[in-house]
């Protein structure tokens, strides 16, 4: 494993040593680890929808597709035992 160096300040610091105090990380390697993680779990999720509104702007549904979806809809609502 890498070991990176980062300066932070002081406020900054004393958040970060009341996150493994309270135990919602086992260190300060575990949080800016955990944060980095999420940060960059974010932004593939950002990516992926944006690849996604791309996808459909570039060739949207069907009508005959966007009605068998509602058709669908309508059949699997009409199954469950309400």
């Amino acid at each position: 494993m890498t070991q990176l160096v980062a300066r932070i300040d002081d406020g900054l610091l004393a958040q970060l040593d009341e996150l493994v105090a309270s135990g919602d990380a086992r260190s300060r390697s575990d949080a800016v680890r955990r944060a980095l993680e999420e940060m960059l779990d974010r932004r593939r999720r950002r990516q992926v929808g944006e690849a996604i509104v791309d996808a459909y702007r570039r060739i949207p549904e069907t009508d005959d597709e966007m009605e068998w979806a509602a058709h669908s809809t309508r059949t699997m609502i009409a199954e469950e035992p309400w």
